[in-house]
């Protein structure tokens, strides 16, 4: 089948909302003002997007992260129309969409990330996710003179953005050599001042990486747009583990509780969604996965 067409997806946009189908004890937004479990693509990365949606839906997620590219496949093989359509019979709602790289950083990359960018916020629209997860991948040596590009790079990334109504979340990870910890995306997304830019965190690159516990203080009331929630294992140690290595939360050292706390008392009432990159995670029966996401979230983020 043809590649579905920007225009084809700009007309499936205006898809009606479907009233959700009631299910017992579902584990997503709930109106209450609390945390709650949520499912990123990245987890079901190794099942196509009606099979990975299913599996969650089966197990009470209500919340879910997709995975643009894989939502993509299932447009071109369906319609968009389909995409927002299977999310809402299932009784899931996009919280957020993952993800697009080498957004912040000037070079080579950047021009077809730009182009990337375009189609993503228009799909984002159309399956009802109003986020979108950047995460700073930059690799190349910088300098105190860059900051201001990188604040440029990222509002113009951010006027793309807009006219979806979809915010770009600033992600740091642990080894970009731009934007690698908590202070950091917090400076660049205020000094951006942009109102479809704002900032997220992932557990994993914040306990591994540069950040420090007290940089949570730093966080205005209501500033975290969005946080994914893993655990960091002991063992291997820091200098040679990778994503793959990444735990359920619980199953390693990060001091979740307290994490979870203070997030609390920044006024963060969001997802906290299960990012995981190990093949035997990603392999499982995606109705396994989350069974096993709530087990080891539910009790972090309970009131």
């Amino acid at each position: 089948m043809e590649p579905v067409s920007r225009r084809e997806f700009m007309a499936a946009a205006a898809v009606p909302i479907v009233a959700r189908r009631g299910r017992p004890e579902p584990a997503g937004p709930q109106g209450d003002g609390g945390m709650f479990v949520c499912m990123h693509g990245a987890t079901g990365s190794m099942h196509d997007f009606r099979t990975a949606m299913e599996g969650w839906a089966r197990a009470g997620i209500r919340a879910v992260e997709p995975d643009l590219p894989n939502v993509r496949r299932f447009a071109e093989a369906e319609s968009p129309r389909m995409a927002r359509t299977l999310l809402d019979d299932l009784g899931l709602r996009a919280v957020s969409s993952s993800n697009q790289l080498f957004l912040e950083e000037s070079g080579p990359r950047r021009a077809q990330s730009i182009e990337d960018l375009r189609w993503k916020v228009e799909l984002a629209e159309i399956i009802g996710a109003d986020r979108l997860v950047i995460p700073s991948a930059a690799g190349q040596p910088h300098t105190i003179d860059d900051y201001p590009e990188v604040i440029d790079n990222l509002r113009e990334a951010a006027d793309i953005a807009a006219p979806h109504g979809v915010t770009l979340m600033v992600e740091f990870t642990r080894l970009s050599t731009l934007i690698n910890n908590l202070r950091t995306a917090l400076r660049v997304v205020r000094e951006a001042d942009h109102p479809n830019l704002g900032v997220m965190m992932d557990t994993f690159h914040f306990w591994s990486g540069m950040s420090k516990f007290e940089d949570l203080d730093r966080i205005a009331h209501g500033e975290l747009h969005h946080l994914h929630f893993e655990d960091v294992p002991e063992e291997p140690p820091l200098e040679v583990f990778g994503q793959p290595d990444r735990v359920f939360p619980g199953e390693g050292i990060a001091p979740l509780a307290r994490i979870v706390e203070v997030l609390k008392s920044k006024g963060y009432a969001g997802p906290a969604s299960l990012e995981m990159f190990s093949p035997a995670i990603q392999a499982m029966d995606p109705y396994d996965q989350a069974v096993r996401a709530r087990e080891t979230i539910e009790p972090l983020i309970a009131s």
